[in-house]
C-alpha cells in the first residue's frame, strides 16, 4: 500500500505544529489560540490532530529503517 501522501500530509502538520511549539517556548505566542481562540472546540480539535499525527509518525521509525536497508 502506497501511503506516501498521506505521510507527507501528516508530517506537514506535525511540523506546523512543532513551529507553533517554537513560537510558545521563544515567545509566548500560541498562534492556535491567536487564530482560533483559547481552548474552543476548534483549537482543541486542531491539538488533537496535531497529536495524532505525532503519534503516527512514530511508525515512521520502522518504515525509515526498512527502506534504509
Amino acid at each position: 500500500m502506497n501511503s506516501k501522501g498521506l505521510d507527507y500530509t501528516i508530517l506537514t502538520i506535525a511540523i506546523i505544529g512543532a513551529i507553533n511549539w517554537g513560537l510558545i517556548g521563544f515567545f509566548r505566542l500560541d498562534l492556535v489560540a491567536f487564530l482560533f481562540g483559547d481552548m474552543t472546540l476548534l483549537s482543541r480539535i486542531i491539538y488533537a490532530a496535531v497529536g495524532i499525527c505525532g503519534l503516527y509518525l512514530i511508525s515512521m521509525f520502522g518504515r525509515v529503517r526498512d527502506i534504509a536497508e
